[in-house]
Parts: structure tokens; sequence; C-alpha cells
């Protein structure tokens, strides 16, 4: 199951996904993988997580990312959380591509039965319906 956490710059999403990588990793019993282009969390997460960092792997739009979430599934099967950080900073596309990207990364979690989080700066008023039914 995908979930997206809405909201615009400053409202506090990236503390509330800390807050659930946190516990994350002290109730499940798979992998937690935590996604960020940048480094700029390695210090807020817990060292039995694995930090991914975008920008190591040049990853420009949601065919890529969606490609690097696939890589993570298939290289480890006890993947049981993943968290996305602001994914409009790791991948660029039209509305219409991020529509198409959460609908078949849900489809990837309901598959590998993983539960991904992720951000994205936006209004909940000026989501589409595509990306609301996720919120």
């Amino acid at each position: 199951m995908l979930r997206v956490i809405l909201g615009e710059k400053g409202t506090g999403k990236t503390k509330m996904l800390l807050d659930s990588v946190h516990a994350a990793v002290e109730s499940e019993k798979g992998n937690v993988v935590f996604i960020n282009n940048g480094a700029r969390h390695i210090l807020d997460v817990s060292h039995k997580i694995r930090l991914v960092d975008t920008s190591e792997f040049s990853v420009e739009n949601y065919q890529e990312f969606y490609g690097l979430l696939s890589g993570i599934l298939a290289q480890n099967f006890d993947v049981s959380y993943i968290f996305v950080d602001s994914i409009t900073k790791i991948a660029k596309g039209s509305d219409e591509e991020l529509e198409k990207f959460l609908e078949k990364a849900n489809a990837l979690c309901e598959k590998f039965e993983v539960q991904m989080a992720m951000t994205l700066s936006l209004a909940a008023q000026d989501a589409s319906d595509k990306i609301k039914a996720f919120a």
C-alpha cells in the first residue's frame, strides 16, 4: 500500500515522515528503506535503516525512479517499508506522469507486500483526485 503525505512547503511533512521511519524501525520485522535526494537526513535516521541517496544514481524522472524502487525490491525480499522524502525533488515530470507513477508504485507495493510512504509538496486542495486517493 502506498500513502502520500500532502502539504505545502514548511508544513511538517518531513518531520511526520521521519517520525514514521523511527516507528517502523522499532515495529517492523523486515528492512526499512529511506530514500532521499541528498544526504541531509543521514544523522536523522537510525543506522538500522537503509538510506538511499538518489543523487548518486542520476534519477531524473518517474520511470527511472520506479526502476530504482524495483531494483531495491529485487535485491532484498525482506523490505517491509519504504519511505520517500519529497518525490518531486527526486523525479521530474508532468502531473499525469506523477499520477501514473503513483499507480504503478502502489501496484508494486501490493505485489511485494511492502508499505510505502512519500511526501509531496502540494496543497491538498490543489491535488488531483488520483493523487488524493493515495493521501
